[in-house]
This record gives structure tokens, C-alpha cells and sequence, in this order.
């Protein structure tokens, strides 16, 4: 009995190989690596990263690309802050004063996306200095956020067992994985969202809503990044102009390490997660060594990420040469009552 592998499915297997050879390393190298402790924190620490992270795979699988997560985590985190502590507005009303105007501003951005036929690089380069600057127009330095309900959200959690605390942040982000995976293999929205990446010009030819679904896509992908936002000053009780900067480059290293192609039309938000957990199981083998930089997680991630973009385009142009040699050669009179038909 033959076993046939997808090579659709390949970076993903690859992903889950790669995060399985680091946690052994660690394990074996360093007692204590295999703990449930660590493995949570892995959760608790890329929390924010990860919300953004799921968004961003469904920019990426319909062809696009968002560089602006990373400036709307700041400003959201100021303007939290700043009604918080110099407005005196209550947490919950501030949570949903920032995730309407995530909600807002990736619909604006989809809108010129789809309607002016701009590039989404360019449009959200736009987005990213226009929320960076909004940021430091609120303020210029850190603010914290001292309010009974704000601390008493940060430290709400589940107690797993007598040294292991998951709070709501990890929770919130094991929430927004859910939906992700429910979003990519059960709605329309994410069937319309591989439709589009795979192939635009398909995609309208069989009436799929094309303008819509990204329009929806960037709406959804920046109301996540407000919410990571939100879990970023859980996280820090502040807001911050100069928080997450180069943030956008992380999160696009996450999800292109779990497997999703920069072209579109493939990925899958399981990957995902493994990528940002592999993110964060750098960060956490580097701790454990102790004499290590920081910076050796950014060149890690770096020479990952240059390995799977190769691995991408080996498969993208074996599946391109498969195709184009299975396919029978037909006249231009054919593919015209092909098309009528």
C-alpha cells in the first residue's frame, strides 16, 4: 500500500518536525525544558504575537499583506492607557472603543485594497506610520494603567495545577486559534480566502465575492491586532508608543515558518501556531543557555525563515511543472467553447 504525501502539505510537516527537534534538543539539554510550566509560558509570553499571527494567515492566503499589525498593537495600547488613566473612561468601555477602531481601520484598508486596486503592501505601509504617529500624537512616553477591574482581568486565569497558572491572555489566544481553524475549514469566508490566493481571476469567474471577502479580511485581520493590543497592556499594565516595533516582521516570519505560502492559496492556521510556538521555543532555549544574545533569536528565526521560503519555491515550482505537464494541450477554439460551455 502506497502512501501519497500532498505537497501542499510538506512545509506543514516540515514545521511540526522542526518545532519537535528543538523541544527535544532543549529537553535534553536543560532539565526542567519539558515542564508543563515552560510549555505554557510558551503561550503566555507569545500571546499577542500569535492573535496577530492567525490574522495575518488569512491575509496571506488570499495573496496580500498587512505591514501595519505591529504600529495598531501600539497605538491601541496608548489610546487604552490614555482613557484609562487621563479620561477616567471604565477598561471594558476603552476595550470596545479599540477594537471598534481596529475593526474601522482595516476596513478603510481593505476598501482601498479592493476599490482603488492598490497594492496591500503599499497601503498598509501607509497604515503602519499613519498608527505609529497616532500613537505618539496621544503621547510620547509609557502609560500605565492602574485600575482594580484592568488588574483584575490580567490576573484572572485557570489553575492547571499547583505551579502552573494560565491566565487570560493565553486563554484569549487559545480562543482566537479556535475560531481561526473553525474560520479556514468550515465558512465560506475561508474557502472564498484559498479561492482568491489560489487563483483572483478564478475566483471572480465563479462568482465568489471577491471584493467583499477582503475587504472582510483586512477587517478582521486589524480587529485582531486590536485585540492583541489589549492582551499586549494585559501583559505590561501600559501603553507605549515605541512597543512592537518591527513586530509585523515576526509575525510574518511565524506564519510563513508554519507553512503558509507568500504566494496564497495555501496555509493552514494549525501551522501557524507552530510557528509562533517555535518562535517562542527559540526565545525559551536561549533563556535556558543563558550566555546566548538575544539577537541569536532573530538570527535563528531568520536563517528558519530563508530555509522555508526555498522549500516554498521548490514546491511551488514542482506543483507548477506537475500541472502543466498533466494537462492536455488544447487549441484556442477549444479553451473558447470550454469557456462558453
Amino acid at each position: 500500500m502506497k502512501i501519497r504525501l500532498n505537497q501542499k502539505n510538506i512545509p506543514l510537516l516540515a514545521t511540526i518536525a522542526v518545532f519537535f527537534i528543538i523541544y527535544a534538543i532543549g529537553g535534553f539539554m536543560y532539565s526542567g525544558f519539558f515542564s508543563l510550566r515552560v510549555f505554557v509560558n510558551l503561550f503566555i509570553d507569545n500571546a499577542f504575537v500569535g492573535i496577530i499571527a492567525i490574522g495575518m494567515t488569512f491575509v496571506i492566503i488570499s495573496g496580500e499583506i498587512d505591514l501595519s499589525v505591529g504600529s495598531v498593537v501600539a497605538f491601541v495600547g496608548v489610546l487604552l492607557a490614555t482613557l484609562v488613566h487621563d479620561h477616567a473612561v471604565h477598561p471594558m468601555l476603552a476595550i470596545l472603543i479599540c477594537l471598534t477602531f481596529g475593526a474601522v481601520f482595516g476596513c478603510c484598508m481593505g476598501c482601498l485594497v479592493h476599490f482603488f486596486q492598490l497594492p496591500s503592501f503599499l497601503v498598509t505601509l501607509v497604515g503602519m506610520f499613519l498608527a505609529r504617529g497616532l500613537a505618539f500624537l496621544l503621547s510620547l512616553n509609557s502609560i500605565p494603567i492602574k485600575h482594580p477591574f484592568f488588574a483584575d482581568l490580567a490576573d484572572f486565569g485557570l489553575q492547571v495545577t499547583r505551579k502552573v497558572w494560565v491566565p487570560s491572555v493565553a486563554m484569549l489566544f487559545v480562543a482566537v486559534f479556535a475560531l481561526g481553524v473553525y474560520l479556514s475549514h468550515f465558512t465560506k469566508f475561508g474557502r472564498n480566502s484559498y479561492a482568491i490566493g489560489g487563483n483572483q481571476q478564478s475566483a471572480v469567474l465563479m462568482g465568489l465575492p471577491v471584493g467583499k471577502t477582503k475587504i472582510l479580511i483586512f477587517t478582521f485581520n486589524s480587529f485582531l491586532c486590536a485585540l492583541a493590543g489589549v492582551v499586549y497592556s494585559l501583559y505590561t499594565m501600559s501603553g507605549y508608543p515605541l512597543a512592537c516595533v518591527g513586530l509585523e516582521l515576526d509575525v510574518i516570519a511565524a506564519v510563513v515558518i508554519g507553512g503558509t505560502l507568500l504566494s496564497g492559496g495555501v496555509g493552514y492556521v494549525e501551522g501557524t501556531l507552530i510557528g509562533v510556538l517555535i518562535l517562542g521555543l527559540i526565545q525559551t532555549f536561549i533563556t535556558f543557555q543563558g550566555t546566548l544574545s538575544s539577537w541569536w533569536t532573530k538570527i535563528v528565526i531568520g536563517i528558519l525563515l530563508f530555509v522555508f521560503i526555498l522549500l516554498q519555491r521548490y514546491l511551488s515550482t514542482a506543483c507548477v511543472g506537475g500541472e502543466a505537464s498533466s494537462q492536455p494541450i488544447r487549441t484556442e477554439a477549444g479553451s473558447v467553447r470550454e469557456a462558453t460551455a
